[in-house]
């Protein structure tokens, strides 16, 4: 191969010394003759109609808020949001979460989200987190046979048990609020940040809140004292946060001894 080449490039030199400048075609080129005319172009395509414009968003959050005003009880609720097909969590999680308690108990705890054993059972702070929570409250007297009412601020699972994002919070909002306003406790218990944040509408964080009465506004005027704290997984996890869980704990049973007079920020110094 490499001979050849080397041939072929020995004639090229050859020729050029030889003094030939161009290359000659087999056939003489007839510059005279007529150039063939190009065949016409073909017509241009009338212009397509514009695509048709695509159907609005559902209004998924208005829908939420029409069926949670529209429960006046709160197995009408549960069915009202085992109706709702607004969220995609729906379509990942193994069953709805609702609530679990005695209903019309004074003091209802609200929860984060479901973690996998809740998914399972369709039972809101069951699993270690759970026991947990129960022991925390029968330290002071409360449980949930008796004098607890417990939800969740969303009712479905986070695939990964991920943090909720802000558009499901506030998609599911109108549903834990009127959840709230028919369960009518005297005090809230917000289990954790994000149950903080979506119920008090604050970007602080679970240790700034903590500690102090905060208030709920319902839609239908009703104001609810809230006492967030820090939820029973973040606990074991870090189990020198007790202490602080513990403080809370005495602050919602000092408050239930003096009656309902609880004052928005009171307790932390």
């Amino acid at each position: 191969m490499e001979a050849e080449r080397q041939a072929l490039i020995a004639a090229l030199a050859w020729q050029v010394a030889m003094g030939a400048d161009e290359a000659i075609m087999p056939l003489a080129l007839d510059r005279a003759a007529a150039r063939p005319v190009p065949p016409p172009s073909p017509p241009a395509r009338p212009p397509s109609a514009p695509l048709a414009a695509p159907p609005p968003a559902a209004p998924v959050q208005e829908e939420a808020a029409s069926l949670a005003a529209g429960a006046d009880s709160l197995e009408a609720l549960r069915e009202a949001m085992a109706r709702f097909t607004g969220s995609p969590l729906r379509e990942t999680a193994t069953n709805m979460v609702f609530a679990d308690g005695v209903v019309g108990a004074p003091v209802m705890v609200v929860g984060e989200a479901p973690g996998a054993e809740e998914d399972r059972l369709g039972r809101p702070f069951v699993g270690a987190s759970g026991r947990l929570l129960d022991r925390m409250f029968a330290s002071i007297g409360l449980g949930r046979e008796e004098s607890l009412y417990i939800t969740n601020i969303l009712p479905y699972r986070p695939p990964g048990n991920r943090t909720p994002t802000d558009a499901e919070l506030n998609l599911f909002l109108p549903f834990v609020l009127r959840h709230v306003a028919l369960a009518r406790p005297r005090f809230l218990v917000l289990a954790g940040g994000v149950a903080a944040k979506g119920l008090l509408r604050q970007r602080e964080g679970i240790t700034r809140l903590r500690g102090r009465w905060h208030q709920v506004s319902l839609f239908d005027g009703q104001v609810i004292p809230a006492l967030p704290t820090l939820h029973p997984a973040y606990l074991l996890r870090n189990p020198l946060a007790k202490r602080d869980a513990w403080a809370d704990l005495l602050l919602l049973r000092r408050s239930i001894e003096d009656g309902e007079n609880v004052a928005n920020g009171q307790g932390r110094d």
